[in-house]
């Protein structure tokens, strides 16, 4: 049985999981890993002397880890509402934050704050709202 973004779209339902579900969130694994890399470095800063640089690349950081998970969503649940596919991406994001923010507490030379963990969840809040736009300028939404 077909579900509606397929019977829209004439796609044959699937059958399970395919390679491009599992290529979408290998893509969001392999970024989360490289963001515990990033935050396993003692004295790691973000270079310049714009004062909010480091919350800057926390937006940065985390809105790419946004748009990775709502497309990895987006293909692993077509027949979700987009709302529901949005609030699950801003979660996770958000929880991602919060155990980096919690990992880098106990790294050498490197501080946790909860400032820090806001701008994560906003990078991937912002990230939403460009994938939103994005889709209903395509017409897929």
């Amino acid at each position: 049985m077909a579900n509606g973004f397929e019977r829209t779209q004439g796609i044959p339902p699937k059958q399970g999981p395919g390679p491009l579900f599992r290529q979408r969130w290998f893509h969001v694994f392999a970024y989360v890993a490289l963001i515990f890399t990033l935050s396993a470095q003692p004295g790691l800063t973000v270079p310049g002397t714009f004062k909010y640089r480091d919350k800057l690349a926390h937006v940065l950081e985390y809105g790419g880890l946004g748009w990775l998970v709502y497309r990895a969503a987006v293909h692993s649940w077509p027949a979700a509402g987009a709302l529901r596919r949005v609030l699950f991406t801003i979660v996770a994001v958000s929880a991602v934050g919060a155990c980096d923010e919690k990992f880098q507490s106990f790294v050498p030379m490197r501080d946790s704050s909860v400032y820090d963990w806001m701008a994560d969840t906003v990078g991937g809040s912002l990230a939403q709202v460009f994938c939103r736009v994005r889709e209903k300028r395509r017409g897929v939404a």
